[in-house]
């Protein structure tokens, strides 16, 4: 049997300042850098745009700085956001991952039980924490999300509950793939 590749649309969103583009640059390219001027340039003209920016996406990750609870709040106005535009062709959400970037610097501005419950409560696929500075969790947590977006395509077929648990990438294992 043949390989087939796949083209997915993966949405990441969040507030300013959460570390959207470095994830990007990071994954993609493996580079960080602290110089980052703000994407879009203002979150009411973007709120605005939603619509479109969603279209034929295949999975969502909502970001957030743990040491900022304000960007931990308004990850709830994003995830409702995103279900009432978005979903699968079976109806289903879409698979969202909820990253909590910015691991490495303390003080938290929540804890790991308000995120898990948070996640639980607002239906997303599971969440981790990320670093994306020190590359810590990024191509792990990109698999998970990888993996619930395959499995979406096999008709039928989930290969993660939706519970919102917090996802131990150390267990994850994605057999019988391979990306990049």
């Amino acid at each position: 049997m043949g390989s087939r590749d796949y083209l997915f649309k993966v949405l990441v969103v969040g507030d300013a300042a959460v570390g959207k583009t470095s994830l990007v640059q990071r994954y993609s390219q493996d580079s960080f850098s602290k110089h980052y001027k703000s994407t879009v340039g203002g979150q009411e003209r973007f709120t605005s745009m939603t619509r479109l920016y969603y279209r034929d996406a295949s999975a969502c990750v909502i970001m957030f700085d743990v040491t900022n609870a304000t960007t931990f709040s308004n990850s709830q106005r994003w995830k409702q956001d995103l279900d009432c535009k978005l979903t699968l062709p079976s109806g289903e959400p879409v698979p969202c991952l909820l990253l909590a970037n910015k691991s490495d610097l303390s003080p938290w501005a929540v804890t790991r039980d308000q995120i898990d419950r948070f996640s639980k409560e607002n239906g997303f696929t599971g969440w981790t924490e990320t670093s994306v500075k020190e590359n810590k969790n990024v191509n792990e947590a990109m698999r998970v999300l990888i993996e619930q977006m395959m499995a979406n395509t096999r008709e039928g077929s989930t290969s993660l509950p939706t519970q919102g648990d917090y996802i131990n990438l150390q267990t994850v294992s994605t057999p019988g793939w391979t990306c990049c």
